[in-house]
Protein backbone atom coordinates (compact mmCIF):
# COMPACT_ATOMS: atom_id res chain seq x y z
CA UNK A 1 0.00 0.00 0.00
CA UNK A 2 1.30 3.48 -0.85
CA UNK A 3 2.06 5.90 1.97
CA UNK A 4 -0.69 8.29 3.05
CA UNK A 5 0.63 11.38 1.24
CA UNK A 6 1.14 9.74 -2.15
CA UNK A 7 -2.18 7.89 -1.83
CA UNK A 8 -4.00 11.15 -1.10
CA UNK A 9 -2.47 12.79 -4.18
CA UNK A 10 -3.47 9.74 -6.25
CA UNK A 11 -7.03 10.06 -4.89
CA UNK A 12 -7.15 13.73 -5.88
CA UNK A 13 -5.91 12.90 -9.38
CA UNK A 14 -8.59 10.23 -9.83
CA UNK A 15 -11.34 12.57 -8.64
CA UNK A 16 -10.26 15.07 -11.30
CA UNK A 17 -10.46 12.54 -14.13
CA UNK A 18 -14.16 11.76 -13.69
CA UNK A 19 -17.25 13.64 -12.66
CA UNK A 20 -18.38 10.85 -10.31
CA UNK A 21 -16.69 7.77 -8.81
CA UNK A 22 -18.62 4.89 -7.19
CA UNK A 23 -17.08 4.28 -3.77
CA UNK A 24 -16.25 0.62 -4.33
CA UNK A 25 -14.62 1.28 -7.69
CA UNK A 26 -12.56 4.17 -6.30
CA UNK A 27 -11.37 2.08 -3.36
CA UNK A 28 -10.43 -0.73 -5.76
CA UNK A 29 -8.40 1.69 -7.90
CA UNK A 30 -6.45 2.76 -4.83
CA UNK A 31 -6.27 -0.79 -3.40
CA UNK A 32 -7.62 0.30 -0.04
CA UNK A 33 -10.70 -0.45 2.04
CA UNK A 34 -13.83 1.74 1.94
CA UNK A 35 -13.07 2.85 5.49
CA UNK A 36 -9.56 4.02 4.53
CA UNK A 37 -11.06 5.78 1.52
CA UNK A 38 -13.43 7.74 3.76
CA UNK A 39 -10.49 8.86 5.90
CA UNK A 40 -8.52 9.97 2.83
CA UNK A 41 -11.53 11.91 1.53
CA UNK A 42 -11.85 13.65 4.90
CA UNK A 43 -8.16 14.53 4.71
CA UNK A 44 -8.66 16.21 1.33
CA UNK A 45 -11.66 18.11 2.68
CA UNK A 46 -9.52 19.42 5.53
CA UNK A 47 -7.09 20.73 2.90
CA UNK A 48 -9.92 22.66 1.26
CA UNK A 49 -10.95 20.40 -1.62
CA UNK A 50 -14.76 20.39 -2.06
CA UNK A 51 -15.63 16.67 -2.27
CA UNK A 52 -19.27 15.62 -2.24
CA UNK A 53 -20.35 12.17 -1.08
CA UNK A 54 -23.46 10.19 -1.95
CA UNK A 55 -24.49 7.65 0.65
CA UNK A 56 -26.03 4.24 0.11
CA UNK A 57 -25.11 0.97 -1.55
CA UNK A 58 -24.31 2.69 -4.86
CA UNK A 59 -22.84 5.75 -3.19
CA UNK A 60 -19.68 7.48 -4.30
CA UNK A 61 -17.67 10.69 -4.49
CA UNK A 62 -17.18 13.64 -6.79
CA UNK A 63 -15.07 16.79 -6.83
CA UNK A 64 -17.44 19.75 -6.82
CA UNK A 65 -17.10 23.48 -7.34
CA UNK A 66 -16.36 25.12 -4.01
CA UNK A 67 -16.80 28.52 -2.42
CA UNK A 68 -13.02 28.99 -2.50
CA UNK A 69 -10.22 27.70 -4.68
CA UNK A 70 -8.46 24.55 -3.46
CA UNK A 71 -4.90 25.15 -2.22
CA UNK A 72 -3.16 25.04 -5.62
CA UNK A 73 -0.60 27.68 -4.60
CA UNK A 74 -2.40 30.32 -6.69
CA UNK A 75 -4.50 33.26 -5.58
CA UNK A 76 -7.65 34.57 -7.29
CA UNK A 77 -5.76 36.84 -9.70
CA UNK A 78 -3.40 34.03 -10.66
CA UNK A 79 -6.31 31.62 -11.15
CA UNK A 80 -8.02 34.04 -13.56
CA UNK A 81 -4.73 34.54 -15.43
CA UNK A 82 -4.25 30.77 -15.60
CA UNK A 83 -7.71 30.20 -17.07
CA UNK A 84 -7.29 32.99 -19.63
CA UNK A 85 -3.89 31.65 -20.63
CA UNK A 86 -5.30 28.16 -21.10
CA UNK A 87 -8.15 29.55 -23.20
CA UNK A 88 -5.62 31.28 -25.45
CA UNK A 89 -3.47 28.15 -25.68
CA UNK A 90 -6.56 26.09 -26.55
CA UNK A 91 -6.86 28.16 -29.74
CA UNK A 92 -3.22 27.52 -30.62
CA UNK A 93 -2.10 25.48 -33.60
CA UNK A 94 0.97 24.18 -31.74
CA UNK A 95 0.86 20.39 -31.93
CA UNK A 96 -0.12 18.82 -28.60
CA UNK A 97 -0.46 22.12 -26.73
CA UNK A 98 -4.09 22.82 -27.59
CA UNK A 99 -5.34 19.37 -26.54
CA UNK A 100 -3.59 19.47 -23.16
CA UNK A 101 -4.75 23.06 -22.66
CA UNK A 102 -8.39 22.03 -23.05
CA UNK A 103 -7.97 19.21 -20.53
CA UNK A 104 -6.27 21.51 -18.03
CA UNK A 105 -8.85 24.26 -18.61
CA UNK A 106 -11.68 21.81 -17.91
CA UNK A 107 -10.08 20.83 -14.58
CA UNK A 108 -9.56 24.46 -13.53
CA UNK A 109 -13.09 25.53 -14.46
CA UNK A 110 -14.58 22.55 -12.61
CA UNK A 111 -13.33 23.75 -9.22
CA UNK A 112 -13.32 27.49 -9.88
CA UNK A 113 -15.79 29.53 -7.80
CA UNK A 114 -18.64 31.21 -9.69
CA UNK A 115 -17.28 34.71 -9.02
CA UNK A 116 -14.00 33.85 -10.76
CA UNK A 117 -15.72 32.08 -13.66
CA UNK A 118 -17.69 35.28 -14.31
CA UNK A 119 -14.46 37.31 -14.38
CA UNK A 120 -12.85 34.88 -16.82
CA UNK A 121 -15.90 35.00 -19.11
CA UNK A 122 -16.01 38.80 -19.03
CA UNK A 123 -12.30 39.19 -19.78
CA UNK A 124 -12.46 36.61 -22.54
CA UNK A 125 -15.46 38.32 -24.15
CA UNK A 126 -13.81 41.74 -24.09
CA UNK A 127 -10.38 40.60 -25.34
CA UNK A 128 -9.57 40.66 -29.05
CA UNK A 129 -6.88 38.12 -30.06
CA UNK A 130 -4.13 39.32 -32.40
CA UNK A 131 -2.23 37.29 -34.95
CA UNK A 132 -0.75 37.50 -38.42
CA UNK A 133 -3.14 34.92 -39.86
CA UNK A 134 -5.53 37.73 -40.83
CA UNK A 135 -8.82 37.11 -42.54
CA UNK A 136 -7.92 33.57 -43.49
CA UNK A 137 -7.73 32.44 -39.87
CA UNK A 138 -10.28 29.91 -38.68
CA UNK A 139 -13.32 31.29 -36.81
CA UNK A 140 -12.67 31.44 -33.05
CA UNK A 141 -14.20 28.85 -30.72
CA UNK A 142 -15.99 29.91 -27.54
CA UNK A 143 -13.92 28.59 -24.60
CA UNK A 144 -17.19 27.71 -22.86
CA UNK A 145 -18.04 25.40 -25.76
CA UNK A 146 -14.61 23.79 -25.50
CA UNK A 147 -14.82 23.15 -21.76
CA UNK A 148 -18.43 21.93 -21.82
CA UNK A 149 -17.82 19.44 -24.62
CA UNK A 150 -14.50 18.33 -23.09
CA UNK A 151 -16.18 17.58 -19.75
CA UNK A 152 -19.02 15.72 -21.50
CA UNK A 153 -16.48 13.56 -23.37
CA UNK A 154 -14.62 12.86 -20.16
CA UNK A 155 -17.76 12.00 -18.19
CA UNK A 156 -19.49 10.01 -20.99
CA UNK A 157 -22.51 12.27 -20.60
CA UNK A 158 -24.98 13.00 -23.40
CA UNK A 159 -25.23 16.63 -24.52
CA UNK A 160 -27.61 18.78 -26.55
CA UNK A 161 -26.60 21.75 -28.69
CA UNK A 162 -27.55 23.79 -31.75
CA UNK A 163 -25.51 23.23 -34.89
CA UNK A 164 -25.29 25.15 -38.16
CA UNK A 165 -23.68 23.11 -40.98
CA UNK A 166 -22.33 24.52 -44.24
CA UNK A 167 -25.82 24.79 -45.75
CA UNK A 168 -26.81 27.27 -43.03
CA UNK A 169 -29.79 25.26 -41.74
CA UNK A 170 -29.55 25.32 -37.96
CA UNK A 171 -30.84 22.28 -36.07
CA UNK A 172 -30.77 20.89 -32.55
CA UNK A 173 -28.60 17.84 -31.96
CA UNK A 174 -28.63 15.16 -29.24
CA UNK A 175 -25.22 13.49 -29.14
CA UNK A 176 -23.11 11.00 -27.23
CA UNK A 177 -19.74 12.81 -27.29
CA UNK A 178 -16.64 10.72 -27.92
CA UNK A 179 -13.54 12.92 -28.41
CA UNK A 180 -12.41 16.43 -29.31
CA UNK A 181 -10.02 16.66 -32.26
CA UNK A 182 -7.91 19.60 -33.35
CA UNK A 183 -7.12 19.37 -37.05
CA UNK A 184 -5.35 22.19 -38.83
CA UNK A 185 -6.73 25.38 -37.32
CA UNK A 186 -10.13 23.99 -36.30
CA UNK A 187 -11.67 22.01 -33.45
CA UNK A 188 -14.09 19.13 -34.06
CA UNK A 189 -16.34 17.09 -31.77
CA UNK A 190 -16.71 13.44 -32.73
CA UNK A 191 -19.88 11.84 -31.40
CA UNK A 192 -22.82 9.53 -32.06
CA UNK A 193 -25.94 11.43 -33.16
CA UNK A 194 -28.89 9.85 -31.39
CA UNK A 195 -31.49 11.31 -33.74
CA UNK A 196 -29.66 10.56 -36.99
CA UNK A 197 -28.46 7.18 -35.70
CA UNK A 198 -24.89 7.50 -36.84
CA UNK A 199 -21.42 8.86 -36.10
CA UNK A 200 -20.81 12.51 -36.97
CA UNK A 201 -18.11 15.17 -36.60
CA UNK A 202 -19.07 18.74 -35.68
CA UNK A 203 -17.02 21.89 -36.08
CA UNK A 204 -17.00 23.65 -32.71
CA UNK A 205 -17.12 27.12 -34.27
CA UNK A 206 -20.53 26.14 -35.69
CA UNK A 207 -21.79 24.70 -32.40
CA UNK A 208 -23.69 26.82 -29.86
CA UNK A 209 -25.36 26.35 -26.50
CA UNK A 210 -23.96 22.95 -25.49
CA UNK A 211 -25.57 21.67 -22.30
CA UNK A 212 -25.12 18.46 -20.37
CA UNK A 213 -28.27 16.34 -19.95
CA UNK A 214 -27.16 14.38 -16.89
CA UNK A 215 -27.70 11.14 -18.83
CA UNK A 216 -24.71 8.82 -18.91
CA UNK A 217 -24.07 6.30 -21.71
CA UNK A 218 -22.00 3.25 -22.50
CA UNK A 219 -19.34 4.22 -25.12
CA UNK A 220 -19.91 2.79 -28.60
CA UNK A 221 -17.19 1.45 -30.88
CA UNK A 222 -15.93 4.15 -33.25
CA UNK A 223 -15.83 3.01 -36.92
CA UNK A 224 -12.27 4.29 -37.38
CA UNK A 225 -8.78 3.80 -35.98
CA UNK A 226 -9.25 6.88 -33.80
CA UNK A 227 -11.23 10.13 -33.66
CA UNK A 228 -8.66 12.06 -35.72
CA UNK A 229 -8.81 9.45 -38.50
CA UNK A 230 -12.62 9.69 -38.48
CA UNK A 231 -12.50 13.48 -38.94
CA UNK A 232 -9.87 13.26 -41.69
CA UNK A 233 -11.96 10.70 -43.58
CA UNK A 234 -14.98 12.99 -43.42
CA UNK A 235 -13.02 16.01 -44.59
CA UNK A 236 -11.50 14.03 -47.45
CA UNK A 237 -14.94 13.45 -48.96
CA UNK A 238 -15.89 17.14 -48.95
CA UNK A 239 -12.50 18.80 -49.24
CA UNK A 240 -12.42 22.18 -50.98
CA UNK A 241 -9.10 23.59 -49.76
CA UNK A 242 -5.56 23.59 -51.15
CA UNK A 243 -2.70 21.15 -50.54
CA UNK A 244 0.40 23.34 -50.62
CA UNK A 245 4.01 22.24 -51.17
CA UNK A 246 6.93 24.65 -51.28
CA UNK A 247 10.75 24.32 -51.23
CA UNK A 248 12.34 27.02 -49.06
CA UNK A 249 16.00 28.04 -49.32
CA UNK A 250 16.55 28.01 -45.55
CA UNK A 251 17.37 25.34 -42.94
CA UNK A 252 14.41 23.40 -41.57
CA UNK A 253 15.02 24.60 -38.01
CA UNK A 254 14.90 28.24 -39.10
CA UNK A 255 11.63 27.78 -40.99
CA UNK A 256 10.11 25.77 -38.13
CA UNK A 257 10.92 28.58 -35.70
CA UNK A 258 9.20 31.14 -37.94
CA UNK A 259 6.07 29.32 -39.17
CA UNK A 260 6.28 25.79 -37.76
CA UNK A 261 3.09 26.18 -35.74
CA UNK A 262 1.03 26.33 -38.96
CA UNK A 263 2.91 24.01 -41.33
CA UNK A 264 4.86 20.76 -41.62
CA UNK A 265 8.59 21.26 -42.25
CA UNK A 266 10.96 18.51 -43.45
CA UNK A 267 14.63 18.97 -44.38
CA UNK A 268 15.77 18.46 -47.99
CA UNK A 269 19.41 19.41 -47.44
CA UNK A 270 21.21 21.21 -44.63
CA UNK A 271 20.29 24.54 -46.24
CA UNK A 272 16.87 23.76 -47.80
CA UNK A 273 13.58 22.31 -46.60
CA UNK A 274 10.15 21.25 -47.80
CA UNK A 275 7.06 23.00 -46.39
CA UNK A 276 3.61 21.43 -46.70
CA UNK A 277 0.27 22.67 -45.42
CA UNK A 278 -3.45 22.61 -46.11
CA UNK A 279 -5.27 25.92 -46.42
CA UNK A 280 -8.79 27.10 -47.21
CA UNK A 281 -7.36 30.16 -48.98
CA UNK A 282 -3.98 31.05 -50.51
CA UNK A 283 -3.44 34.53 -49.06
CA UNK A 284 -2.28 33.60 -45.57
CA UNK A 285 0.26 30.95 -46.76
CA UNK A 286 1.89 33.65 -48.92
CA UNK A 287 2.13 35.95 -45.90
CA UNK A 288 3.66 33.17 -43.84
CA UNK A 289 6.20 32.24 -46.49
CA UNK A 290 7.10 35.90 -46.91
CA UNK A 291 7.70 36.15 -43.15
CA UNK A 292 10.39 33.45 -43.38
CA UNK A 293 12.68 35.89 -45.18
CA UNK A 294 14.10 33.39 -47.68
CA UNK A 295 13.65 32.49 -51.34
CA UNK A 296 11.19 29.70 -52.06
CA UNK A 297 9.88 27.68 -55.02
CA UNK A 298 6.22 26.75 -55.34
CA UNK A 299 5.76 23.06 -56.18
CA UNK A 300 1.97 23.01 -55.94
CA UNK A 301 -0.74 24.07 -56.47
CA UNK A 302 -0.42 26.14 -59.67
CA UNK A 303 -2.94 28.63 -58.28
CA UNK A 304 -0.43 29.51 -55.56
CA UNK A 305 2.33 30.13 -58.13
CA UNK A 306 -0.01 32.41 -60.09
CA UNK A 307 -0.94 34.37 -56.97
CA UNK A 308 2.72 34.73 -55.92
CA UNK A 309 3.56 36.16 -59.37
CA UNK A 310 0.61 38.55 -59.14
CA UNK A 311 1.59 39.74 -55.64
CA UNK A 312 5.27 39.99 -56.61
CA UNK A 313 4.51 42.20 -59.61
CA UNK A 314 2.17 44.37 -57.55
CA UNK A 315 4.69 44.79 -54.74
CA UNK A 316 7.47 45.60 -57.22
CA UNK A 317 5.36 48.34 -58.77
CA UNK A 318 4.50 49.69 -55.33
CA UNK A 319 8.19 49.90 -54.36
CA UNK A 320 9.20 51.69 -57.57
CA UNK A 321 12.74 51.64 -58.99
CA UNK A 322 15.72 51.21 -56.69
CA UNK A 323 17.39 54.37 -55.47
CA UNK A 324 19.97 55.45 -58.08
CA UNK A 325 18.51 53.14 -60.74
CA UNK A 326 17.67 54.86 -64.05
CA UNK A 327 14.49 53.69 -65.71
CA UNK A 328 14.77 52.77 -69.37
CA UNK A 329 18.51 51.95 -69.22
CA UNK A 330 19.52 50.57 -72.57
CA UNK A 331 21.78 47.61 -73.40
CA UNK A 332 25.41 48.07 -72.59
CA UNK A 333 24.82 50.70 -69.92
CA UNK A 334 26.48 49.98 -66.63
CA UNK A 335 24.43 49.29 -63.57
CA UNK A 336 25.48 50.29 -60.11
CA UNK A 337 25.80 47.74 -57.30
CA UNK A 338 22.56 46.52 -55.71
Amino acid sequence: MANTSSRTLRLLSLLQTRRYWPGEELAAQLRISPRTLRRDVDRLRELGYPIQAQRGVSGGYQLAAGTALPPLVVDDEEAVALALGLQSAAQSAVEGIADSSVRALAKVVQVMPARLRRRVQALGAMTVPSGWEGAAAAPPVDPGVLTTTALACRDTERIRFSYTPANGQQADRHVEPHRLVQLGRRWYLVGYDLERHGWRSYRLDRLTGPRATGSRFRPRELPAADAAAFVRAGLGSVRSGYDIEVIVDAPAEVVSERIGRWVTVSPVTAARCRVTMTADALEWPIMGLGAVGADFEVISPPELADLVRDWGARFSRAAGPRQGQVQGRGPGQSQGPD
